[in-house]
């Protein structure tokens, strides 16, 4: 009997291909895209957006009919606003700059989906990821993926071992090239070369001030104009309310010092925004809100790298306990309610929340 598997589906390449490469492997595949939350304006068609167009949605439908396999569409807006946009929303507010597609990953396409699973019998879930999973010494662990520059283990470090069980990631030994290959060669060359976004799904245009002026009840009593700050607490000018800044922002300051400044830190129970050069901008430990136990058998011991940024290099690091780490060497732009996710060497052996 064919093992079935649940995969989540865009619309886009990676996950079309992935249903491609599951076919072949011999699995009965059902597909499901998920409605998360209604964003249809113009700039969302014309930049076609990866899951917010109605058009998305039926092209994940209609590849899926193409293929020959079931495909649901499900709505789960309401887990989606609470979960993710509400988070979202709150971390701004407290002067923090959140990663949605952490919690997405945790609370849908691994908590939903893998309950949808469940109901129609499915024995794994899938999706487009580019990661591997990897055994050693008994446990499962998410591992960094054959394309490198593609690799999306860092939004993925909330995944328990539990759920690695019952996850294919059909993408983890692919290149992006060879992916675009196997979907020219399956006749989609439009889907091929469809133009990917790195935007947020549910921020039309990426602009995330316009996104909290209008989803938030009692903005303009919450966010007004306040202090630039230096280091020291001098005075340096007035800045146009907390939430429009985000650590390491230099462009549009609205302020001139004589020298690049940079936002260095922002204090939202006083409104105050700290500037400072480049070089403030660089440090060598942070705290953090760990999530799970894994990092509990990792503090002092060597070998282990941490990325901050999902684009920034992984670093060597001594995790000195359960909510603080050290670095080798400086890191820039450490920011709270980002990640900070720890590897050693191509493994992903935890993370946590920047506090």
């Amino acid at each position: 009997m064919k093992k079935k598997v649940l995969l989540g589906m865009s619309g886009g390449i990676d996950s079309t291909v992935s249903a491609m490469l599951l076919l072949k492997q011999g699995y009965e595949v059902i597909g499901v895209t998920f409605r998360t939350y209604d964003s249809m304006k113009e700039s969302c068609f014309a930049k076609e957006k990866g899951c917010c167009t109605i058009e998305s949605v039926m092209e994940a439908k209609h590849n899926a009919e193409r293929m020959g396999f079931e495909h649901h569409i499900v709505d789960f807006r309401d887990t989606f606003r609470r979960c993710v946009i509400q988070n979202f929303i709150d971390e701004y507010m407290s002067g923090r700059t959140p990663n949605p597609c952490v919690l997405c990953n945790h609370f849908i396409k691994w908590g939903e989906m893998l309950s949808l699973a469940d109901e129609l019998g499915c024995e794994f879930v899938a999706t487009g990821h580019y990661a591997r999973i990897t055994e050693r010494d008994g446990h499962l662990y998410l591992t960094t993926a054959a394309d490198t520059r593609k690799d999306q283990t860092y939004f993925l470090w909330m995944l328990t071992e539990e759920q690695l069980r019952r996850t294919l990631f059909p993408l983890g030994d692919y290149t992006k090239d060879e992916v675009r290959e196997i979907a020219r060669a399956h006749g989609y060359d439009k889907l091929a070369t469809k133009r990917e976004s790195q935007e947020i799904c549910f921020v039309p245009d990426d602009d995330y001030r316009t996104f909290l002026r209008e989803n938030v009840p009692d903005y303009k009593e919450r966010v007004r104009a306040g202090d630039y700050v230096d280091a020291a607490g001098n005075v340096l000018g007035t800045h146009a309310g907390f939430v429009n800044y985000t650590i390491g922002q230099r462009k549009g300051l609205g302020i001139a010092l004589g020298h690049p400044a940079y936002v260095t830190h922002i204090d939202a129970a006083t409104n105050r925004v700290t500037l400072g050069t480049n070089e403030d901008m660089y440090a060598t430990s942070l705290r953090f809100k760990p999530h799970g136990a894994a990092l509990s058998r990792w503090i002092n011991a060597l070998g282990l790298t941490a990325k901050v940024r999902y684009r920034s290099a992984a670093v060597p690091v001594i995790i000195e306990n359960e909510g603080c780490m050290r670095f080798a060497t400086p890191v820039w732009g450490i920011t709270p309610g980002q990640s900070v996710v720890v590897y050693q060497d191509d493994l992903l052996i935890g993370g946590g929340i920047i506090s």
